[in-house]
């Protein structure tokens, strides 16, 4: 039997599913009655996601779209960042939508602490954009678990739970 067990906490989506949501985007609002000759387009980047479209109603439509087909397929939509809409050339309207991946210092910097405060005999580091929790049983581990959990709404990022061992 091992001495200690440790799993890291992490803030990451599948790439491939935001992809296949944004094609079933793009389906939808080139055949939406409402959505047709608005002249929407949707690019994605690898950080990013950039709506062009004819005004703040196809907009809302749109993001609404993009929300309902993420959800559909299992992607948080904590990852999504909506940058407020700017006009762009022709009378149009262009959003962007960023991409939220990894923890970045001061939300593992709080995780931490809450960790810390609350479960004496575990461990916690930080390591680049992830936070890697040791404890001595498994038992104290669901606790950190359940405990980061009932504090996941406060946070504005999505959390997974990897490398369990």
């Amino acid at each position: 039997m091992a001495g200690s067990y440790s799993f890291d906490v992490v803030s990451d989506f599948d790439h491939q599913e935001l992809v296949n949501a944004v094609d079933q985007v793009k389906r939808e609002v080139s055949q939406r009655y409402d959505l047709k000759d608005s002249n929407t387009s949707i690019d994605l980047n690898e950080s990013e996601l950039i709506i062009i479209t004819a005004s703040d109603m196809t907009l809302k439509s749109t993001e609404d779209i993009l929300r309902q087909k993420a959800t559909k397929r299992n992607l948080s939509l904590k990852i999504f960042d909506f940058q407020s809409p700017e006009p762009s050339g022709g009378n149009r309207v262009m959003q962007k939508v960023l991409f939220r991946k990894g923890l970045n210092q001061d939300t593992a910097k709080k995780l931490s602490k809450l960790i810390r405060e609350n479960l004496k005999k575990i461990s916690v580091s930080i390591q680049g954009d992830s936070l890697r929790v040791t404890g001595k049983s498994k038992d104290e581990l669901q606790s950190v678990i359940a405990l980061v959990r009932s504090h996941e709404e406060a946070l504005e990022i999505p959390l997974q739970f990897e490398n369990y061992r």
